[in-house]
């Protein structure tokens, strides 16, 4: 199933796309949760219940609703850094990563987002308030979790995955460098793009096949399959779980491949008018304009 959050007129609500591009609004079932959160943590009850309501429901065209990010988080979004082989190079090559003790790392590297950074599909992205003009693009694929809980083995880890999002890790270099950890620099207002959908795990039969893609403007500066994780998404879940108690609907963005705008000679930052799509194969195309 692939949920949304939505707005339509004075409206807002969750609801599920169905593939003509209607979105069916859950309200129509009382007993239905009325936020993701509580949906996601609902679990296969509330799959059940909202795939009677798909069937019958007439929905409301795709074109008339404006798509929100599709959940809040309880915590602060878990990302993962230098992820990917040639994006922990070219990172290490930069001159950029102050807490760096080895370009590929032997263990994951694990931070957080401030919550309020979300914003959703086509909201804007507010470099313009960035004063040091290091803000920098950062497509990843995203899990969602469904059943929490802490100690979670890397083997039981698929169990504890609801599905999956695209989110744009955007950050500011110089905070990064300048702070040393990552929180600074990743945590401005509007730096954490997501969306446009939440895709169940049921719907993604090998999330390790689906490529993740960045364009800027229309040109690809990221290209790699998820297969190409130097720590695969159990062996996170197992990580983070070790020591925090992970909740319904937390989400983790799981790294960026190479080609991000630090790593150009000269740097290439995003300024006002550019237009980043991050994608996903299966999960879908993250779109929002730099201000």
């Amino acid at each position: 199933m692939r949920l949304v959050s939505f707005e339509h007129g004075s409206r807002r609500g969750i609801g599920a796309r169905t593939a003509d591009d209607r979105v069916v609004d859950f309200a129509a079932d009382a007993g239905l949760p009325t936020t993701m959160r509580a949906f996601v943590a609902a679990g296969g009850a509330a799959l059940e219940r909202a795939a009677a309501l798909l069937a019958d429901g007439p929905g409301v065209p795709l074109a008339e609703v404006r798509l929100l990010a599709p959940i809040r988080p309880p915590n602060n979004v878990m990302c993962i850094g230098k992820n990917y082989v040639e994006h922990a190079r070219e990172f290490a090559g930069s001159g950029f990563d102050a807490s760096a003790q080895q370009a590929v790392p032997a263990h994951p590297v694990v931070f957080t987002k401030a919550r309020s950074a979300i914003v959703g599909p086509g909201d804007d992205v507010e470099v313009s308030a960035d004063r040091t003009g290091t803000s920098d693009y950062e497509g990843e694929l995203a899990v969602v979790i469904g059943r929490g809980g802490t100690g979670i083995r890397a083997e039981d880890a698929e169990q504890h995955v609801y599905g999956y999002t695209v989110v744009n890790d955007v950050t500011v270099r110089e905070l990064q460098k300048r702070h040393v950890q990552f929180f600074l620099g990743k945590s401005a207002a509007t730096y954490c793009p997501m969306g446009p959908q939440i895709v169940t795990r049921d719907e993604v039969p090998d999330v390790t096949a689906c490529w993740v893609r960045t364009r800027v403007n229309g040109e690809e500066r990221q290209a790699a399959p998820v297969a190409d994780l130097i720590f695969a998404i159990p062996t996170l879940i197992e990580a983070i779980s070790a020591s925090v108690r992970l909740e319904p609907g937390d989400v983790i963005a799981t790294g960026t491949p190479a080609g991000v705008g630090i790593g150009f000679d000269p740097p290439r930052y995003l300024v006002p008018g550019d237009v980043v799509e991050v994608s996903v194969d299966g999960i879908g195309a993250l779109v929002n304009r730099v201000v």
